[in-house]
């Protein structure tokens, strides 16, 4: 079964927030910036928040741009190279100072390694060891509850 919107979304927000929550963790202490620990990981949360709430709406994109599409679903390549126009809009919303509660932008270096990291555990996760617990996620159009 092709996953629906509420699937996809549900899917998205639950993976952000353990794999992507549990990558933050890690990658934060090694990130390039010059700030102590605590902001930090206070302005990676926040980033992994914002891309969270910013992709709930880009779905809604994604699911129009699907209409057009024979099977109505995109190949799982698809979902791996989203990484850039997601990342490209992340980036300019938080430059444009738009993203609540972060001060400042981080440095540019420090936001494509953990978007990037990110974004390829959660694909890489989605896309495998998740259907082994989840085993019929796919059967319930990619709702997890």
């Amino acid at each position: 079964m092709v996953p629906t919107l509420w699937g996809r979304i549900q899917t998205r927000v639950i993976l952000l927030a353990t794999v992507g929550a549990v990558v933050t963790a890690l990658i934060t202490p090694v990130l390039p910036v010059d700030a102590p620990l605590s902001t930090k990981y206070r302005t990676t949360f926040l980033v992994l928040a914002a891309v969270a709430v910013v992709g709930m709406v880009w779905e809604f994109v994604y699911h129009l741009l699907m209409q057009f599409r024979w099977e109505k679903d995109w190949p799982s390549m698809f979902g791996l190279l989203l990484i850039v126009p997601e990342g490209v809009l992340m980036w300019f919303l938080l430059d444009l100072g738009v993203v609540p509660f972060v001060d400042s932008p981080p440095p540019l270096a420090a936001f494509a390694i953990h978007f990037a990291a990110v974004w390829l555990c959660v694909w890489l996760f989605a896309n495998g060891p998740m259907r082994v617990p989840f085993i019929r996620w796919r059967f319930r159009g990619g709702r997890l509850a």
